[in-house]
């Protein structure tokens, strides 16, 4: 149940909150809203997963503020915590009810919290509990529930350097797709690895490097934190291009946390086995003709599985401005997944 701090408020105007207050709120309460009035250059360095970026000290900020919801909580910081201050003021006097952190990121990293450079998306289980995805790029993923941290087909280069050592903890489940140097990278799980880390993987991938355990289409396992994991079929159909993703090879992951259902795909086609997946909350489809999926491909895929919420991931160039349109029932979401 989320909850309510409307009351913390004795008087109109915001409330300055400390670090722990500022993350109970974040952690416990689905309404609230994330904001970074810093400079999208401090943004970019980093900043507190699932924030969006309106700079205080950039042109109309009143305005461009209006896209956030005046019905929701709004968790304001800076680096410090005094644009976020002023920027709370300015907020309340609109309509906004606003929460700054004081000591800002500042304080946020000295008590040891997590930050990132990356966007994420957050999810919440049926009894409440936040899901956060972390969209590093192409076709890795890092997905933390209550402490448990999952990276999926971590990859260090392809253009976007990923330091995983310094910018990741140590992953409590390493998953991989298949063996294809944009998804099985020796060096981002060496990273990664710490003494309890547990490493899954399609069997070619175990046997290029040696370790690991292997799992195949249709089997499952029972992973940290009371994560199911089941691995499902990827593979090409289309005639010419069986030899990118051989079938019986891959896998696609659905992992289930707590009622949340989240299926990425792996390198696949739309393949009839979608047809037997049931209640996704969040997919993640490739979108990279010609080895994955064309858009319409994509569009065809998204309807045998019908999510709640659709991400397309590893598209390299492919144009899915036409996805929205198309799939009007779903919130579908393109992200910088290149």
């Amino acid at each position: 149940m989320a909850l309510c701090f409307l009351s913390l408020f004795s008087c109109k105007g915001y409330r300055d909150l400390s670090v722990d207050e500022f993350n109970s709120m974040l952690s416990q309460d689905r309404t609230v809203q994330l904001l970074d009035v810093r400079t999208p250059e401090e943004f970019a360095e980093n900043h507190l997963p699932g924030a969006i970026n309106i700079d205080w000290r950039g042109e109309a900020f009143s305005e461009k503020v209006q896209v956030l919801d005046k019905a929701r909580p709004v968790l304001v910081y800076c680096r410090s915590g005094r644009r976020s201050a002023e920027a709370a003021k300015t907020m309340d006097g609109i309509g906004f009810k606003t929460y700054n952190m004081k000591g800002g990121i500042l304080a946020w990293t000295e008590a040891g919290k997590r930050v990132t450079k990356y966007e994420v998306e957050r999810f919440w289980t049926a009894s409440g509990a936040p899901v956060d995805i972390t969209l590093v790029k192409h076709g890795s993923l890092e997905i933390c529930y209550n402490g448990v941290s999952i990276q999926i087909d971590p990859v260090s280069g392809l253009g976007k350097p990923t330091d995983y050592d310094a910018e990741f903890p140590k992953a409590d489940v390493i998953l991989v797709t298949h063996e294809h140097h944009d998804h099985l990278d020796p060096e981002a799980i060496a990273a990664l690895t710490g003494p309890e880390t547990i490493l899954i993987l399609n069997e070619t991938s175990r046997d290029i490097i040696g370790r690991g355990e292997a799992i195949h289409n249709g089997e499952s396992r029972e992973l940290p934190g009371g994560v199911k994991l089941e691995a499902v079929p990827a593979y090409n159909t289309t005639p010419g291009r069986e030899q990118f993703h051989p079938k019986g090879n891959g896998n696609g992951y659905v992992l289930s946390i707590d009622g949340l259902r989240i299926y990425v795909a792996g390198d696949t086609e739309n393949i009839p086995e979608m047809s037997e997946l049931k209640f996704v909350d969040v997919a993640f489809l490739p979108v990279n003709q010609p080895y994955t999926m064309t858009p319409e491909q994509c569009i065809a895929a998204a309807k045998l599985i019908r999510p709640k919420v659709l991400i397309p991931y590893h598209f390299g160039q492919t144009d899915l401005g036409g996805l929205p349109m198309a799939l009007p029932q779903m919130d579908v979401r393109i992200r910088q997944m290149q």
